[in-house]
């Protein structure tokens, strides 16, 4: 007989569906990025050497999988086939949800091997970080070509990720909850709470990626409710000429003069350096500008609002998006981010409220400036595939290739940042006491408590890069977004000539 899903699952609409991995990821995600680090280094107990090994090796591989495995599920794409052998779009989007029926439940199997001792803790940091970002990339690769894939409109790719910030908001529960079992001493609770989040994980992914599955099964004819409300969800006409094979150079040499790609990844590059350099100086910032007039209670809670309010903050952006668009959106978060750090400089650091409310909107917006340019990768596909006339979309290809070029901001940020606090105060951030308590996710960062003598000008400069960070990447993303031109006329041409390879019977395939 098999297994039914009760009907209420049935029922629900694709966007809700397709948000709910966002949640899927997010639960694990988040207790990674927070424990992963104190764990191998306060519980294991990990030698110096072993620990930068792993984090190099780490980057590397982080930044070199993303096109690599972007390549590989995308390139059958970038060939005509012969009449009678096409690749229709159902079939495209029912294999992205096949990679993630599998990769789901193995990037969750990946998140437990952090958190029980099974080699040599140099061995196991570098295996668990290098197969817990593989599963993570395929998971986060065929899960953004889908939004590119599923619709066309802006106001349905909207309505899309609308459902996966809400899912991911939610999914950040997962950190406050990770409080009450964390325990050095004490494992034991902490291990339990990661296999029962790691099996919610599973059990999500095989259940939402089977709901999706049957709407485009049997040859394209939908199964269960439609969902009325993305009406533009479309199928494209394979372009009928001689078989052509795309290369990887010849892709390459395609994508170099695709302007309007290169122009967005500059920009993207300085906002990914932002967005970790946020993450990376907070604790720091916190400290020295904070610790002597908030209580610890107020720094838990910027902390905590930090994680989960751009996800909430993002669904407001998105209705603006519906109504102005994703250009002007994001543009008036940049000119936002520019004015309030210069409203911050004139202030002073001694402006406490003013200070505590600018350094938690400056870590919101900018994440929430980050979810928003999913939309406008999505965008660059539609474009890619006009321009080059290809037979089907390279969505997960295309995010690779953003991944690949914007990445190495992730390395930039913190060598950056602590570059240019020891050129204001002469403080070395990895000159720190051996005996000083960790206590922060990232605690190769965390500075030991300074000199009495050093304290003025460490907070000053501590400031000086609170608000000068900012303003300098404002100023080269506003250049960089002026020269983007696929919004407005040229994106509503775009998206038409795109609209224009929908077959009759797109409307009853996937309209779900």
């Amino acid at each position: 007989m098999g297994w039914r899903p009760p009907g209420w699952l049935l029922a629900l609409p694709t966007a809700v569906v397709y948000g709910s991995l966002s949640l899927f990821v997010s639960i694990l995600h988040n207790v990674f990025l927070l424990y992963y680090v104190d764990t191998f280094v306060s519980v294991y107990k990990i030698d110096k050497l072993s620990f930068w090994i792993g984090e190099t090796a780490f980057l590397i591989w982080n930044s070199l999988n993303d096109p690599l495995f972007g390549w590989l599920s995308d390139r059958v794409f970038l060939s005509t086939q012969e009449i009678g052998a096409e690749i229709s779009p159902p079939d495209v989007i029912l294999k992205r949800l096949k990679a993630l029926s599998w990769n789901g439940p193995l990037f969750a199997l990946s998140f437990l091997a952090f958190w029980v001792p099974w080699a040599r803790p140099g061995l196991q940091f570098l295996v668990c970080l290098c197969l817990y970002d593989s599963f993570l990339t395929m998971v986060d690769l065929h899960h953004n070509a889908l939004l590119a894939d599923l619709a066309v409109s802006a106001r349905d790719r909207t309505r899309l990720n609308f459902y996966c910030s809400l899912f991911s908001a939610l999914g950040s529960l997962s950190v406050f909850l990770s409080y009450a079992v964390w325990n050095k001493e004490d494992f034991f609770s902490f291990r339990v709470f990661c296999v029962a989040l790691a099996s919610w994980s599973v059990v999500g992914f095989t259940v939402a990626t089977w709901l999706l599955r049957q709407r485009f099964a049997a040859d394209g004819n939908p199964r269960g409710t439609r969902d009325s409300s993305l009406e533009e969800l479309y199928v494209e006409k394979p372009p009928v000429g001689e078989e052509r094979r795309t290369t990887l150079a010849e892709y390459l040499r395609q994508l170099s003069r695709h302007r309007n790609f290169l122009w967005f990844v500059c920009m993207n590059l300085v906002q990914v350096f932002h967005c970790h350099f946020n993450s990376n100086f907070f604790p720091l910032f916190l400290e020295h500008l904070l610790s002597d007039r908030i209580s610890l209670s107020a720094g838990s809670f910027l902390l905590g609002v930090s994680y989960i309010a751009p996800h909430l903050n993002n669904l407001y952006f998105l209705s603006l998006c519906r109504k102005w668009g994703v250009y002007a959106v994001v543009r008036g978060l940049f000119f936002l981010k520019l004015g309030l750090s210069v409203l911050m400089f004139l202030a002073g650091p001694d402006q406490i409220h003013l200070l505590c409310l600018f350094i938690a909107s400056n870590r919101v917006f900018t994440e929430g400036t980050c979810k928003l340019l999913n939309l406008v990768v999505t965008d660059l596909v539609d474009e890619d595939l006009v321009v080059n006339r290809r037979q089907q979309a390279a969505s997960a290809l295309l995010f690779g290739m953003v991944a690949l070029v914007t990445k190495p901001g992730q390395t930039f940020a913190p060598l950056v940042g602590t570059w240019l606090l020891c050129f204001y105060t002469g403080y070395d951030l990895f000159q720190r006491d051996p005996l000083s308590p960790a206590v922060s996710a990232r605690p190769w960062l965390e500075p030991p408590v300074p000199h009495v003598t050093w304290a003025p000008s460490l907070r000053q400069g501590c400031f000086y890069l609170l608000v000068f960070v900012p303003i300098a990447c404002a100023l080269l993303q506003l250049l960089a977004w002026s020269r983007f031109t696929l919004h407005g006329k040229r994106l509503q041409v775009v998206k038409a000539q795109r609209q224009s390879l929908v077959q009759p019977w797109a409307q009853n395939v996937k309209v779900v």
